[in-house]
């Protein structure tokens, strides 16, 4: 023992302690007596670093299962009296898949009445009350035609089969979006253009791919065929939605000048919605289309049912303490304030930020881009109020607003419609509540005419028209507030100075 204990401890060899980190001892210096011995150190060096690392192996993990071809058979529907299935209509199957994943099984009545029509190669001319499914029905009709005969062998990547015009930016994008769920399973291209958005980031996607199905406000449209970068000489199908709102915004010269590029109409279907069948509409209709189906879908009521409707008579002054009090007092989370006019939009969500609301607006003086992510944010709970004119009262839908406030009331009864139809959707309850000032009081007759229902005009309860407290902000948050009301009058003033261009160089061209 003491022999072994002498040879561990002998001079020259002291053991370090094991929880000390080991220091590697200062390379001796090369003499001519280790010299020698230096390349052959390097080499069992080089050696160790050649050897091939060894590394644990991964459990290799089971390639998951082949997903199940769809069939038609995985979207059962069980036939039912009164409703029309679109199972009953010959539909290819990938569309059908899609149907299955909209979450669609019986037509409404406005779909059963065109795709009767419209799937034999009718044109169709139809009236819908908003929220009724006619954008489905001419998108289904649409994908049919296109799916069913090929595209023509000689083609060019700017000649759409299909074009969709539209008069308002958000409805061409909502017809859009639309489209391309409804092609997911078809291998179709869907695009759109709306003008306020980058021109060349619009040229690129045609640049890329073929062209399908175009949807576009015709503004834009023109732009580009009059730089010859798309061409309607292959369009198969026409559709005009909204023409009534067409006609009252001035774009029917324009929607003239782009029918004039397609192929004449007994060589392409052309269907035409509008919410009223006005004089103008059915003569624009005879210009257009050749006896086509008419498809008239009268709703028991103008407004939904699920949607509880309040009228405050109120004060001019009064309005917006009456406005933040709902707000605030209801705590209510996802809302719409509609307004007639742009400047006025803009004040009410000013003050609305100002007084500590989270709100944005939502306006023709609105960059097209913000208004884009304005509706995104809307669309994820990151806003809590969207104050509009009517550029959002047709065409934008969204899940979940709890209420529809009208700031001031419309002048076309129609409007009124169109507004409070953004609540009470997907058989969800809503809640509308229009303020009838001074001002616009007059306008209730002629929308009760339209409902076909009074509406009970009341005086709001003292409660909701306590004082707007003052919001003590912080200097952060005061130049936060200062510098989003900067940029928005600055975007207004480009936008107007954009649209004072635009006259210009039309007056130019004359």
């Amino acid at each position: 023992m003491l022999k072994a204990l002498k040879k561990l401890f002998k001079p020259g060899k002291t053991p370090a302690p094991h929880h000390e980190k080991h220091i590697e001892p200062a390379a001796a210096p090369v003499t001519p007596s280790t010299a020698a011995r230096v390349p052959e150190a390097a080499t069992r060096e080089e050696t160790r670093e050649a050897r091939p690392k060894r590394t644990r192996q991964a459990k290799p993990r089971p390639a998951p299962p082949p997903a199940k071809p769809w069939s038609i058979a995985d979207f059962a529907i069980e036939p039912a009296e009164g409703k029309t299935r679109f199972h009953d209509f010959p539909l290819p199957d990938s569309l059908m898949r899609a149907i299955q994943d909209q979450g669609f099984s019986y037509c409404t009545p406005i779909q059963a009445e065109v795709l009767g029509n419209t799937l034999l190669g009718h044109d169709a001319i139809g009236r819908a009350q908003t929220g009724t499914g006619k954008t489905a029905a001419f998108l289904i009709s649409t994908i049919t035609q296109l799916l069913e005969t090929p595209a023509p062998d000689e083609r060019f990547m700017g000649e759409p089969r299909a074009l969709i015009i539209a008069p308002t930016r958000e409805l061409v994008m909502q017809i859009a979006s639309d489209a391309e769920a409804l092609t997911k399973h078809c291998g179709l291209n869907v695009m759109g253009f709306v003008g306020g958005m980058d021109y060349d980031k619009q040229l690129k996607q045609l640049e890329k791919k073929y062209c399908d199905i175009l949807v576009a406000t015709p503004g834009r449209l023109l732009d580009f065929c009059n730089r010859g970068e798309v061409h309607l000489d292959l369009v198969e199908v026409l559709i005009l939605d909204e023409a009534d709102r067409m006609l009252d915004m001035g774009f029917i010269p324009q929607v003239r000048q782009i029918i004039r590029q397609t192929p004449r109409k007994g060589d392409r279907q052309t269907l035409l919605f509008s919410a009223t069948f006005s004089d103008d509409v059915m003569n624009l209709s005879q210009q257009w289309t050749v006896e086509p189906a008419i498809v008239e879908i009268e709703p028991e009521r103008p407004a939904s049912e699920n949607i509880t409707q309040k009228v405050y008579a109120v004060s001019g002054s009064d309005k917006y303490k009456l406005l933040y009090n709902l707000i605030t007092q209801l705590e209510l989370e996802r809302v719409m304030v509609f307004a007639n006019r742009k400047d006025e939009v803009r004040r009410i969500q000013e003050r609305l930020v100002r007084d500590g609301i989270n709100a944005a607006q939502l306006s023709g003086d609105v960059p097209q881009n913000k208004r884009v992510r304005t509706l995104d944010n809307f669309r994820e709970g990151k806003l809590r109020v969207l104050v509009a004119t009517d550029v959002a009262g047709r065409g934008i839908h969204i899940d979940g607003i709890s209420h529809v406030i009208n700031y001031t009331l419309p002048d076309d009864p129609e409007d009124y419609v169109h507004r409070i139809g953004r609540t009470g959707r997907a058989g969800a309850k809503g809640t509308s509540i229009s303020f009838a000032g001074e001002d616009d009081a007059f306008q209730l007759p002629p929308i009760e005419e339209l409902l076909g229902d009074k509406l009970e005009c009341i005086p709001p309860e003292e409660i909701y028209l306590k004082p707007v407290p003052k919001l003590q902000r912080t200097a952060e948050e005061k130049a936060v507030s200062d510098a989003n009301e900067a940029e928005q009058a600055a975007a207004a003033a480009a936008n107007r100075k954009r649209s004072g261009n635009r006259r210009d160089g039309r007056r130019d061209r004359r």
